[in-house]
């Protein structure tokens, strides 16, 4: 069997009880033998401030730290005013300075998000994939998982258990380890 790939797993909330935290830990449950997932919990990281790059705070070095040890990249994010929650922005952002020295530089990354609302994080995960252009991240194109109606799919707990809803994170699961081999081929 191959080498168990190792995927980082960040939610775009700092709210413990977040949906995109239960949707983390719903993935880590998921996951295949062939996938080792691992959480990085974005609290303590401060605003970007182009000052602090050299040297960055040690919760960046962190950060970095974990995204160039994974083999792809797995977001769960909220959708904040039609977009990405500025705690993720910063982070990735954090993750990608001083220029040319960007963690996420050839990163396989998949998308899922929860969100009380009807569009399910559609907005956020698009913006997402435009801030992938630049960071030159390679990202999952499908399947789409976007939890709409997520107070309704948790238990209070914040445990997803909406059945058809983790079978398409188990799909996306697959697909990430088998985009992720395909790319570490080339």
């Amino acid at each position: 069997m191959s080498t168990a790939l190792k995927v980082l797993g960040i939610a775009g909330s700092l709210r413990k009880g977040s949906y995109n935290r239960g949707a983390l830990r719903t993935a880590q449950e998921l996951a295949p033998e062939s996938l080792s997932i691992e959480t990085f919990d974005l609290q303590g990281i401060p605003p970007f401030n182009g000052d602090q790059e050299s040297p960055p705070p040690e919760r960046v070095v962190q950060l970095k730290a974990a995204v160039r040890a994974a083999d792809a990249i797995l977001f769960a994010t909220p959708e904040f005013n039609y977009s990405i929650p500025g705690v993720l922005k910063n982070a990735i952002d954090w993750a990608s300075r001083p220029y040319g020295d960007s963690a996420w530089e050839g990163k396989p990354v998949a998308l899922m998000g929860a969100s009380p609302g009807n569009l399910g994080t559609a907005r956020a995960q698009y913006h997402l994939r435009q801030v992938f252009v630049f960071l030159n991240m390679f990202p999952l194109n499908r399947p789409e998982v976007m939890i709409s109606n997520a107070d309704e799919k948790f238990d209070d707990q914040g445990n997803l258990t909406d059945q058809a809803t983790r079978e398409r994170i188990g799909k996306l699961l697959v697909s990430l380890e088998s985009w992720t081999r395909q790319l570490l081929k080339r």
